[in-house]
């Protein structure tokens, strides 16, 4: 079996959603396993119970000017209310991060970049296969939340896109 039938035989398999798969034929024998489940849309929409409500009624918030971490713990606050509409795409894989499909080239999207479904976004490395990871929403992204040659871990937010 050549590397590219492996390739595609591996992608195959992650688009099924079967987490296992054994191949032997004469001169060699092949064991693909995958801790990936079997729900596809998880990307495309976001989960109600990730999704904070803000109180019917604010109070105002009085910020001492003398105490920085006050100010800080605001900050964060923001920054929370401001990710309620983002959708968080994650990692369908362990491997490594990348945002370009090579260190001579530049990056795939950048922050602020409008991107649809089918869009290559990312590449993630796994056990020397670079495998090109697609959209499934559309959308701007705001905020990448890993850094660029990584690693990640299955389910790790990558980025944050913008739905509207």
């Amino acid at each position: 079996m050549k590397l590219a039938e492996i390739q595609d035989l591996i992608k195959f398999i992650a688009k099924a959603g079967v987490t296992e798969v054994e191949i032997e034929q004469k001169d060699f024998k092949i064991t693909i396993k995958s801790e990936m489940p079997k729900r596809k849309k998880e990307f495309a929409e976001p989960m109600a119970h990730n999704i904070l409500v803000p109180p019917a009624k604010e109070v105002p918030m009085q910020i001492p000017v003398v105490a920085p971490k006050v100010e800080a713990e605001a900050t964060a606050a923001e920054e929370v209310d401001e990710n309620l509409n983002y959708i968080e795409v994650k990692s369908p894989m362990i491997g490594t991060f990348y945002r370009r499909p090579s260190p001579d080239k530049d990056p795939l999207k950048d922050v602020g970049d409008m991107i649809k479904e089918g869009d290559v976004v990312c590449v993630i490395e796994a056990m020397k296969l670079f495998n090109e990871i697609e959209s499934e929403i559309k959308g701007k992204i705001v905020k990448f939340l890993v850094e660029d040659n990584t690693p990640v871990e299955y389910d790790q937010p990558l980025f944050l896109v913008d739905p509207s």
